[in-house]
């Protein structure tokens, strides 16, 4: 084989390896994520984003140097009682944006190491499992936010 053979073999083998790398990094797109800020005390909070996934996914965990631990949560009316509850993943279903807010899915951030203060930035790990079922992990800076208490709704408040 010649040079100029092999090197346009090599370079379409490069490219290839780029495309691929780039459909990989997009298994999920994240928009609008933040998190809340907390007192000094405090050892938990949340994270909200929005996640839409092209071709369908799962999120199978999340982690944070911040916290000891993060959960993916969701907020149900049981018995005329709010509860949270933990979840061993989240689907994304094809090409429908999800969206984790307060009140509702969430990701729960537990043993947080140091206040989240409000103009600061949250790094987060997305373990995303893709329709093919490849495992990616996003990195995410989600930015903190102060925000006051909740409306009350009326409803007792489980955990």
């Amino acid at each position: 084989m010649s040079l100029m053979k092999m090197i346009r073999v090599l370079a379409l083998l490069l490219a290839g390896w780029g495309v691929m790398n780039a459909a990989h990094a997009q298994v999920v797109r994240v928009e609008d994520a933040w998190a809340r800020a907390t007192v000094p005390g405090q050892a938990s909070s949340g994270a909200f984003m929005k996640l839409t996934a092209a071709h369908g996914a799962r999120l199978e965990a999340v982690n944070s140097p911040a916290a000891g631990a993060a959960e993916i949560h969701e907020m149900v009316l049981q018995d005329n009682v709010m509860r949270m509850r933990p979840l061993v993943a989240l689907e994304l279903p094809p090409g429908r944006t999800v969206e984790l807010k307060p009140g509702g899915l969430h990701v729960m951030l537990l043993e947080l190491k140091a206040p989240l203060v409000a103009g600061s930035t949250l790094p987060l790990e997305l373990q995303v499992r893709d329709a093919a079922g490849a495992l990616s992990r996003v990195a995410v800076q989600v930015p903190v936010r102060a925000l006051g208490a909740p409306a009350s709704s009326g409803m007792k408040h489980g955990h």
